[in-house]
């Protein structure tokens, strides 16, 4: 028996009912099948639903915290490019519902680890399709169209390390000199960052967002698609916060995706060791940001499933700030702050 879709607000589940009630009846939709789809980090809840041809997807969106626009926006231009996103088939943009093409229940991360974990010679396929997917989506001409990835954002999301991972989650209260070295290591890696050419940006390219499907990968979650450096989508993909891969997997899949993209004449560094660099310390940024969102999610929104995928964040941070002399104190931070967990009980 399907569990009954629970709502806080009864004034939404009658605007709700009354939206799902007024859509075509062609469509032949069984709202007694109404279940959930997924949740993710935001305010958004996916729910599924059979229809006569299938099964289809409906976003419950609440206006007041999610705007869709952009979904639908960036939803059009992959499509466009002939990427396999969620057609938009009906939406009620003054209450956040919409109605969506169904690209299946497999992610790429459940392909990967259920039942068991899968090796990388059996996810080799899965990463080519991904490769391909990712240069044809950095292809896209999306200046204007999408926000800038500059460097106040840029900045803007590595603050949410030393407020939410530093101080909320491991109880360390940063001195003068101790952020006046962490705002420098910020700096510097900003400087890469910014340095590289931009292109279209997913945002959140990563194996929790890809789907399997028969025509390639369905791409999920891109509303906060932006304009910006080009290794960003590649390094969420190989360095995964769901997933981790070895090192020389992780070089094989750049060094494919390096290629393709010469080939498509993105503008990727002829020198592979530059670029790769570069994929490292994007990495870097991203992967101190997330720990503050999943530190974030925790403490702030009660959301503690991210809680398990923390040490591999700071194995991710932790390997790159070690590597690299100016980022020197970077790495040292991160190893107090594991020492601090590892007495709270929390491994690395």
């Amino acid at each position: 028996m399907t569990e009954p879709i629970r709502w806080t607000d009864p004034a939404r589940a009658a605007a709700f009912a009354d939206w799902l009630a007024a859509l075509p009846p062609a469509l032949g939709l069984q709202p007694a099948s109404l279940r959930t789809a997924s949740a993710d980090a935001s305010f958004r809840r996916y729910l599924r639903l059979d229809a006569e041809a299938g099964t289809l997807i409906v976003m419950d969106a609440p206006p007041a915290q999610e705007d869709c626009r952009p979904f639908v926006q960036v939803a059009a231009l992959l499509r466009g490019a002939g990427l396999h996103a969620p057609e938009v088939l009906h939406w009620d943009e003054p209450h956040g519902f919409m109605l969506l093409a169904d690209l299946g229940a497999t992610t790429y991360l459940d392909a990967l680890t259920r039942p068991a974990r899968r090796g990388a010679a059996e996810a080799a396929p899965l990463y080519t399709d991904a490769l391909d997917a990712l240069v044809r989506l950095q292809r896209i001409d999306a200046r204007g169209r999408v926000p800038d990835y500059d460097r106040a954002l840029l900045q803007r999301e590595l603050e949410l390390f030393p407020v939410w991972y530093v101080e909320r989650h491991c109880g360390r209260v940063l001195d003068a000199t101790a952020r006046e070295r962490l705002d420098a290591a910020f700096a510097t890696l900003l400087d890469v960052c910014t340095a590289q050419p931009a292109v279209l940006v997913h945002r959140d390219y990563h194996a929790r967002n890809l789907m399997v499907t028969p025509a390639g990968p369905g791409l999920l979650d891109f509303q906060d698609a932006v304009h910006g450096p080009i290794t960003y989508d590649l390094a969420s993909l190989l360095r995964d916060a769901y997933i981790e891969w070895d090192e020389e997997v992780q070089l094989d899949w750049a060094v494919r995706w390096w290629e393709r993209a010469r080939r498509a004449g993105l503008p990727v560094d002829a020198d592979f060791g530059a670029f790769w660099r570069d994929l490292e310390w994007m990495g870097l940024q991203r992967h101190l940001k997330v720990l503050g969102i999943f530190a974030r999610l925790h403490h702030r929104d009660g959301k503690d499933g991210y809680l398990k995928d923390l040490p591999r964040v700071w194995r991710y941070a932790h390997r790159v700030a070690g590597r690299y002399g100016v980022l020197a104190p970077l790495a040292r931070l991160l190893e107090e702050l594991a020492g601090t967990r590892r007495e709270a009980g929390y491994t690395f």
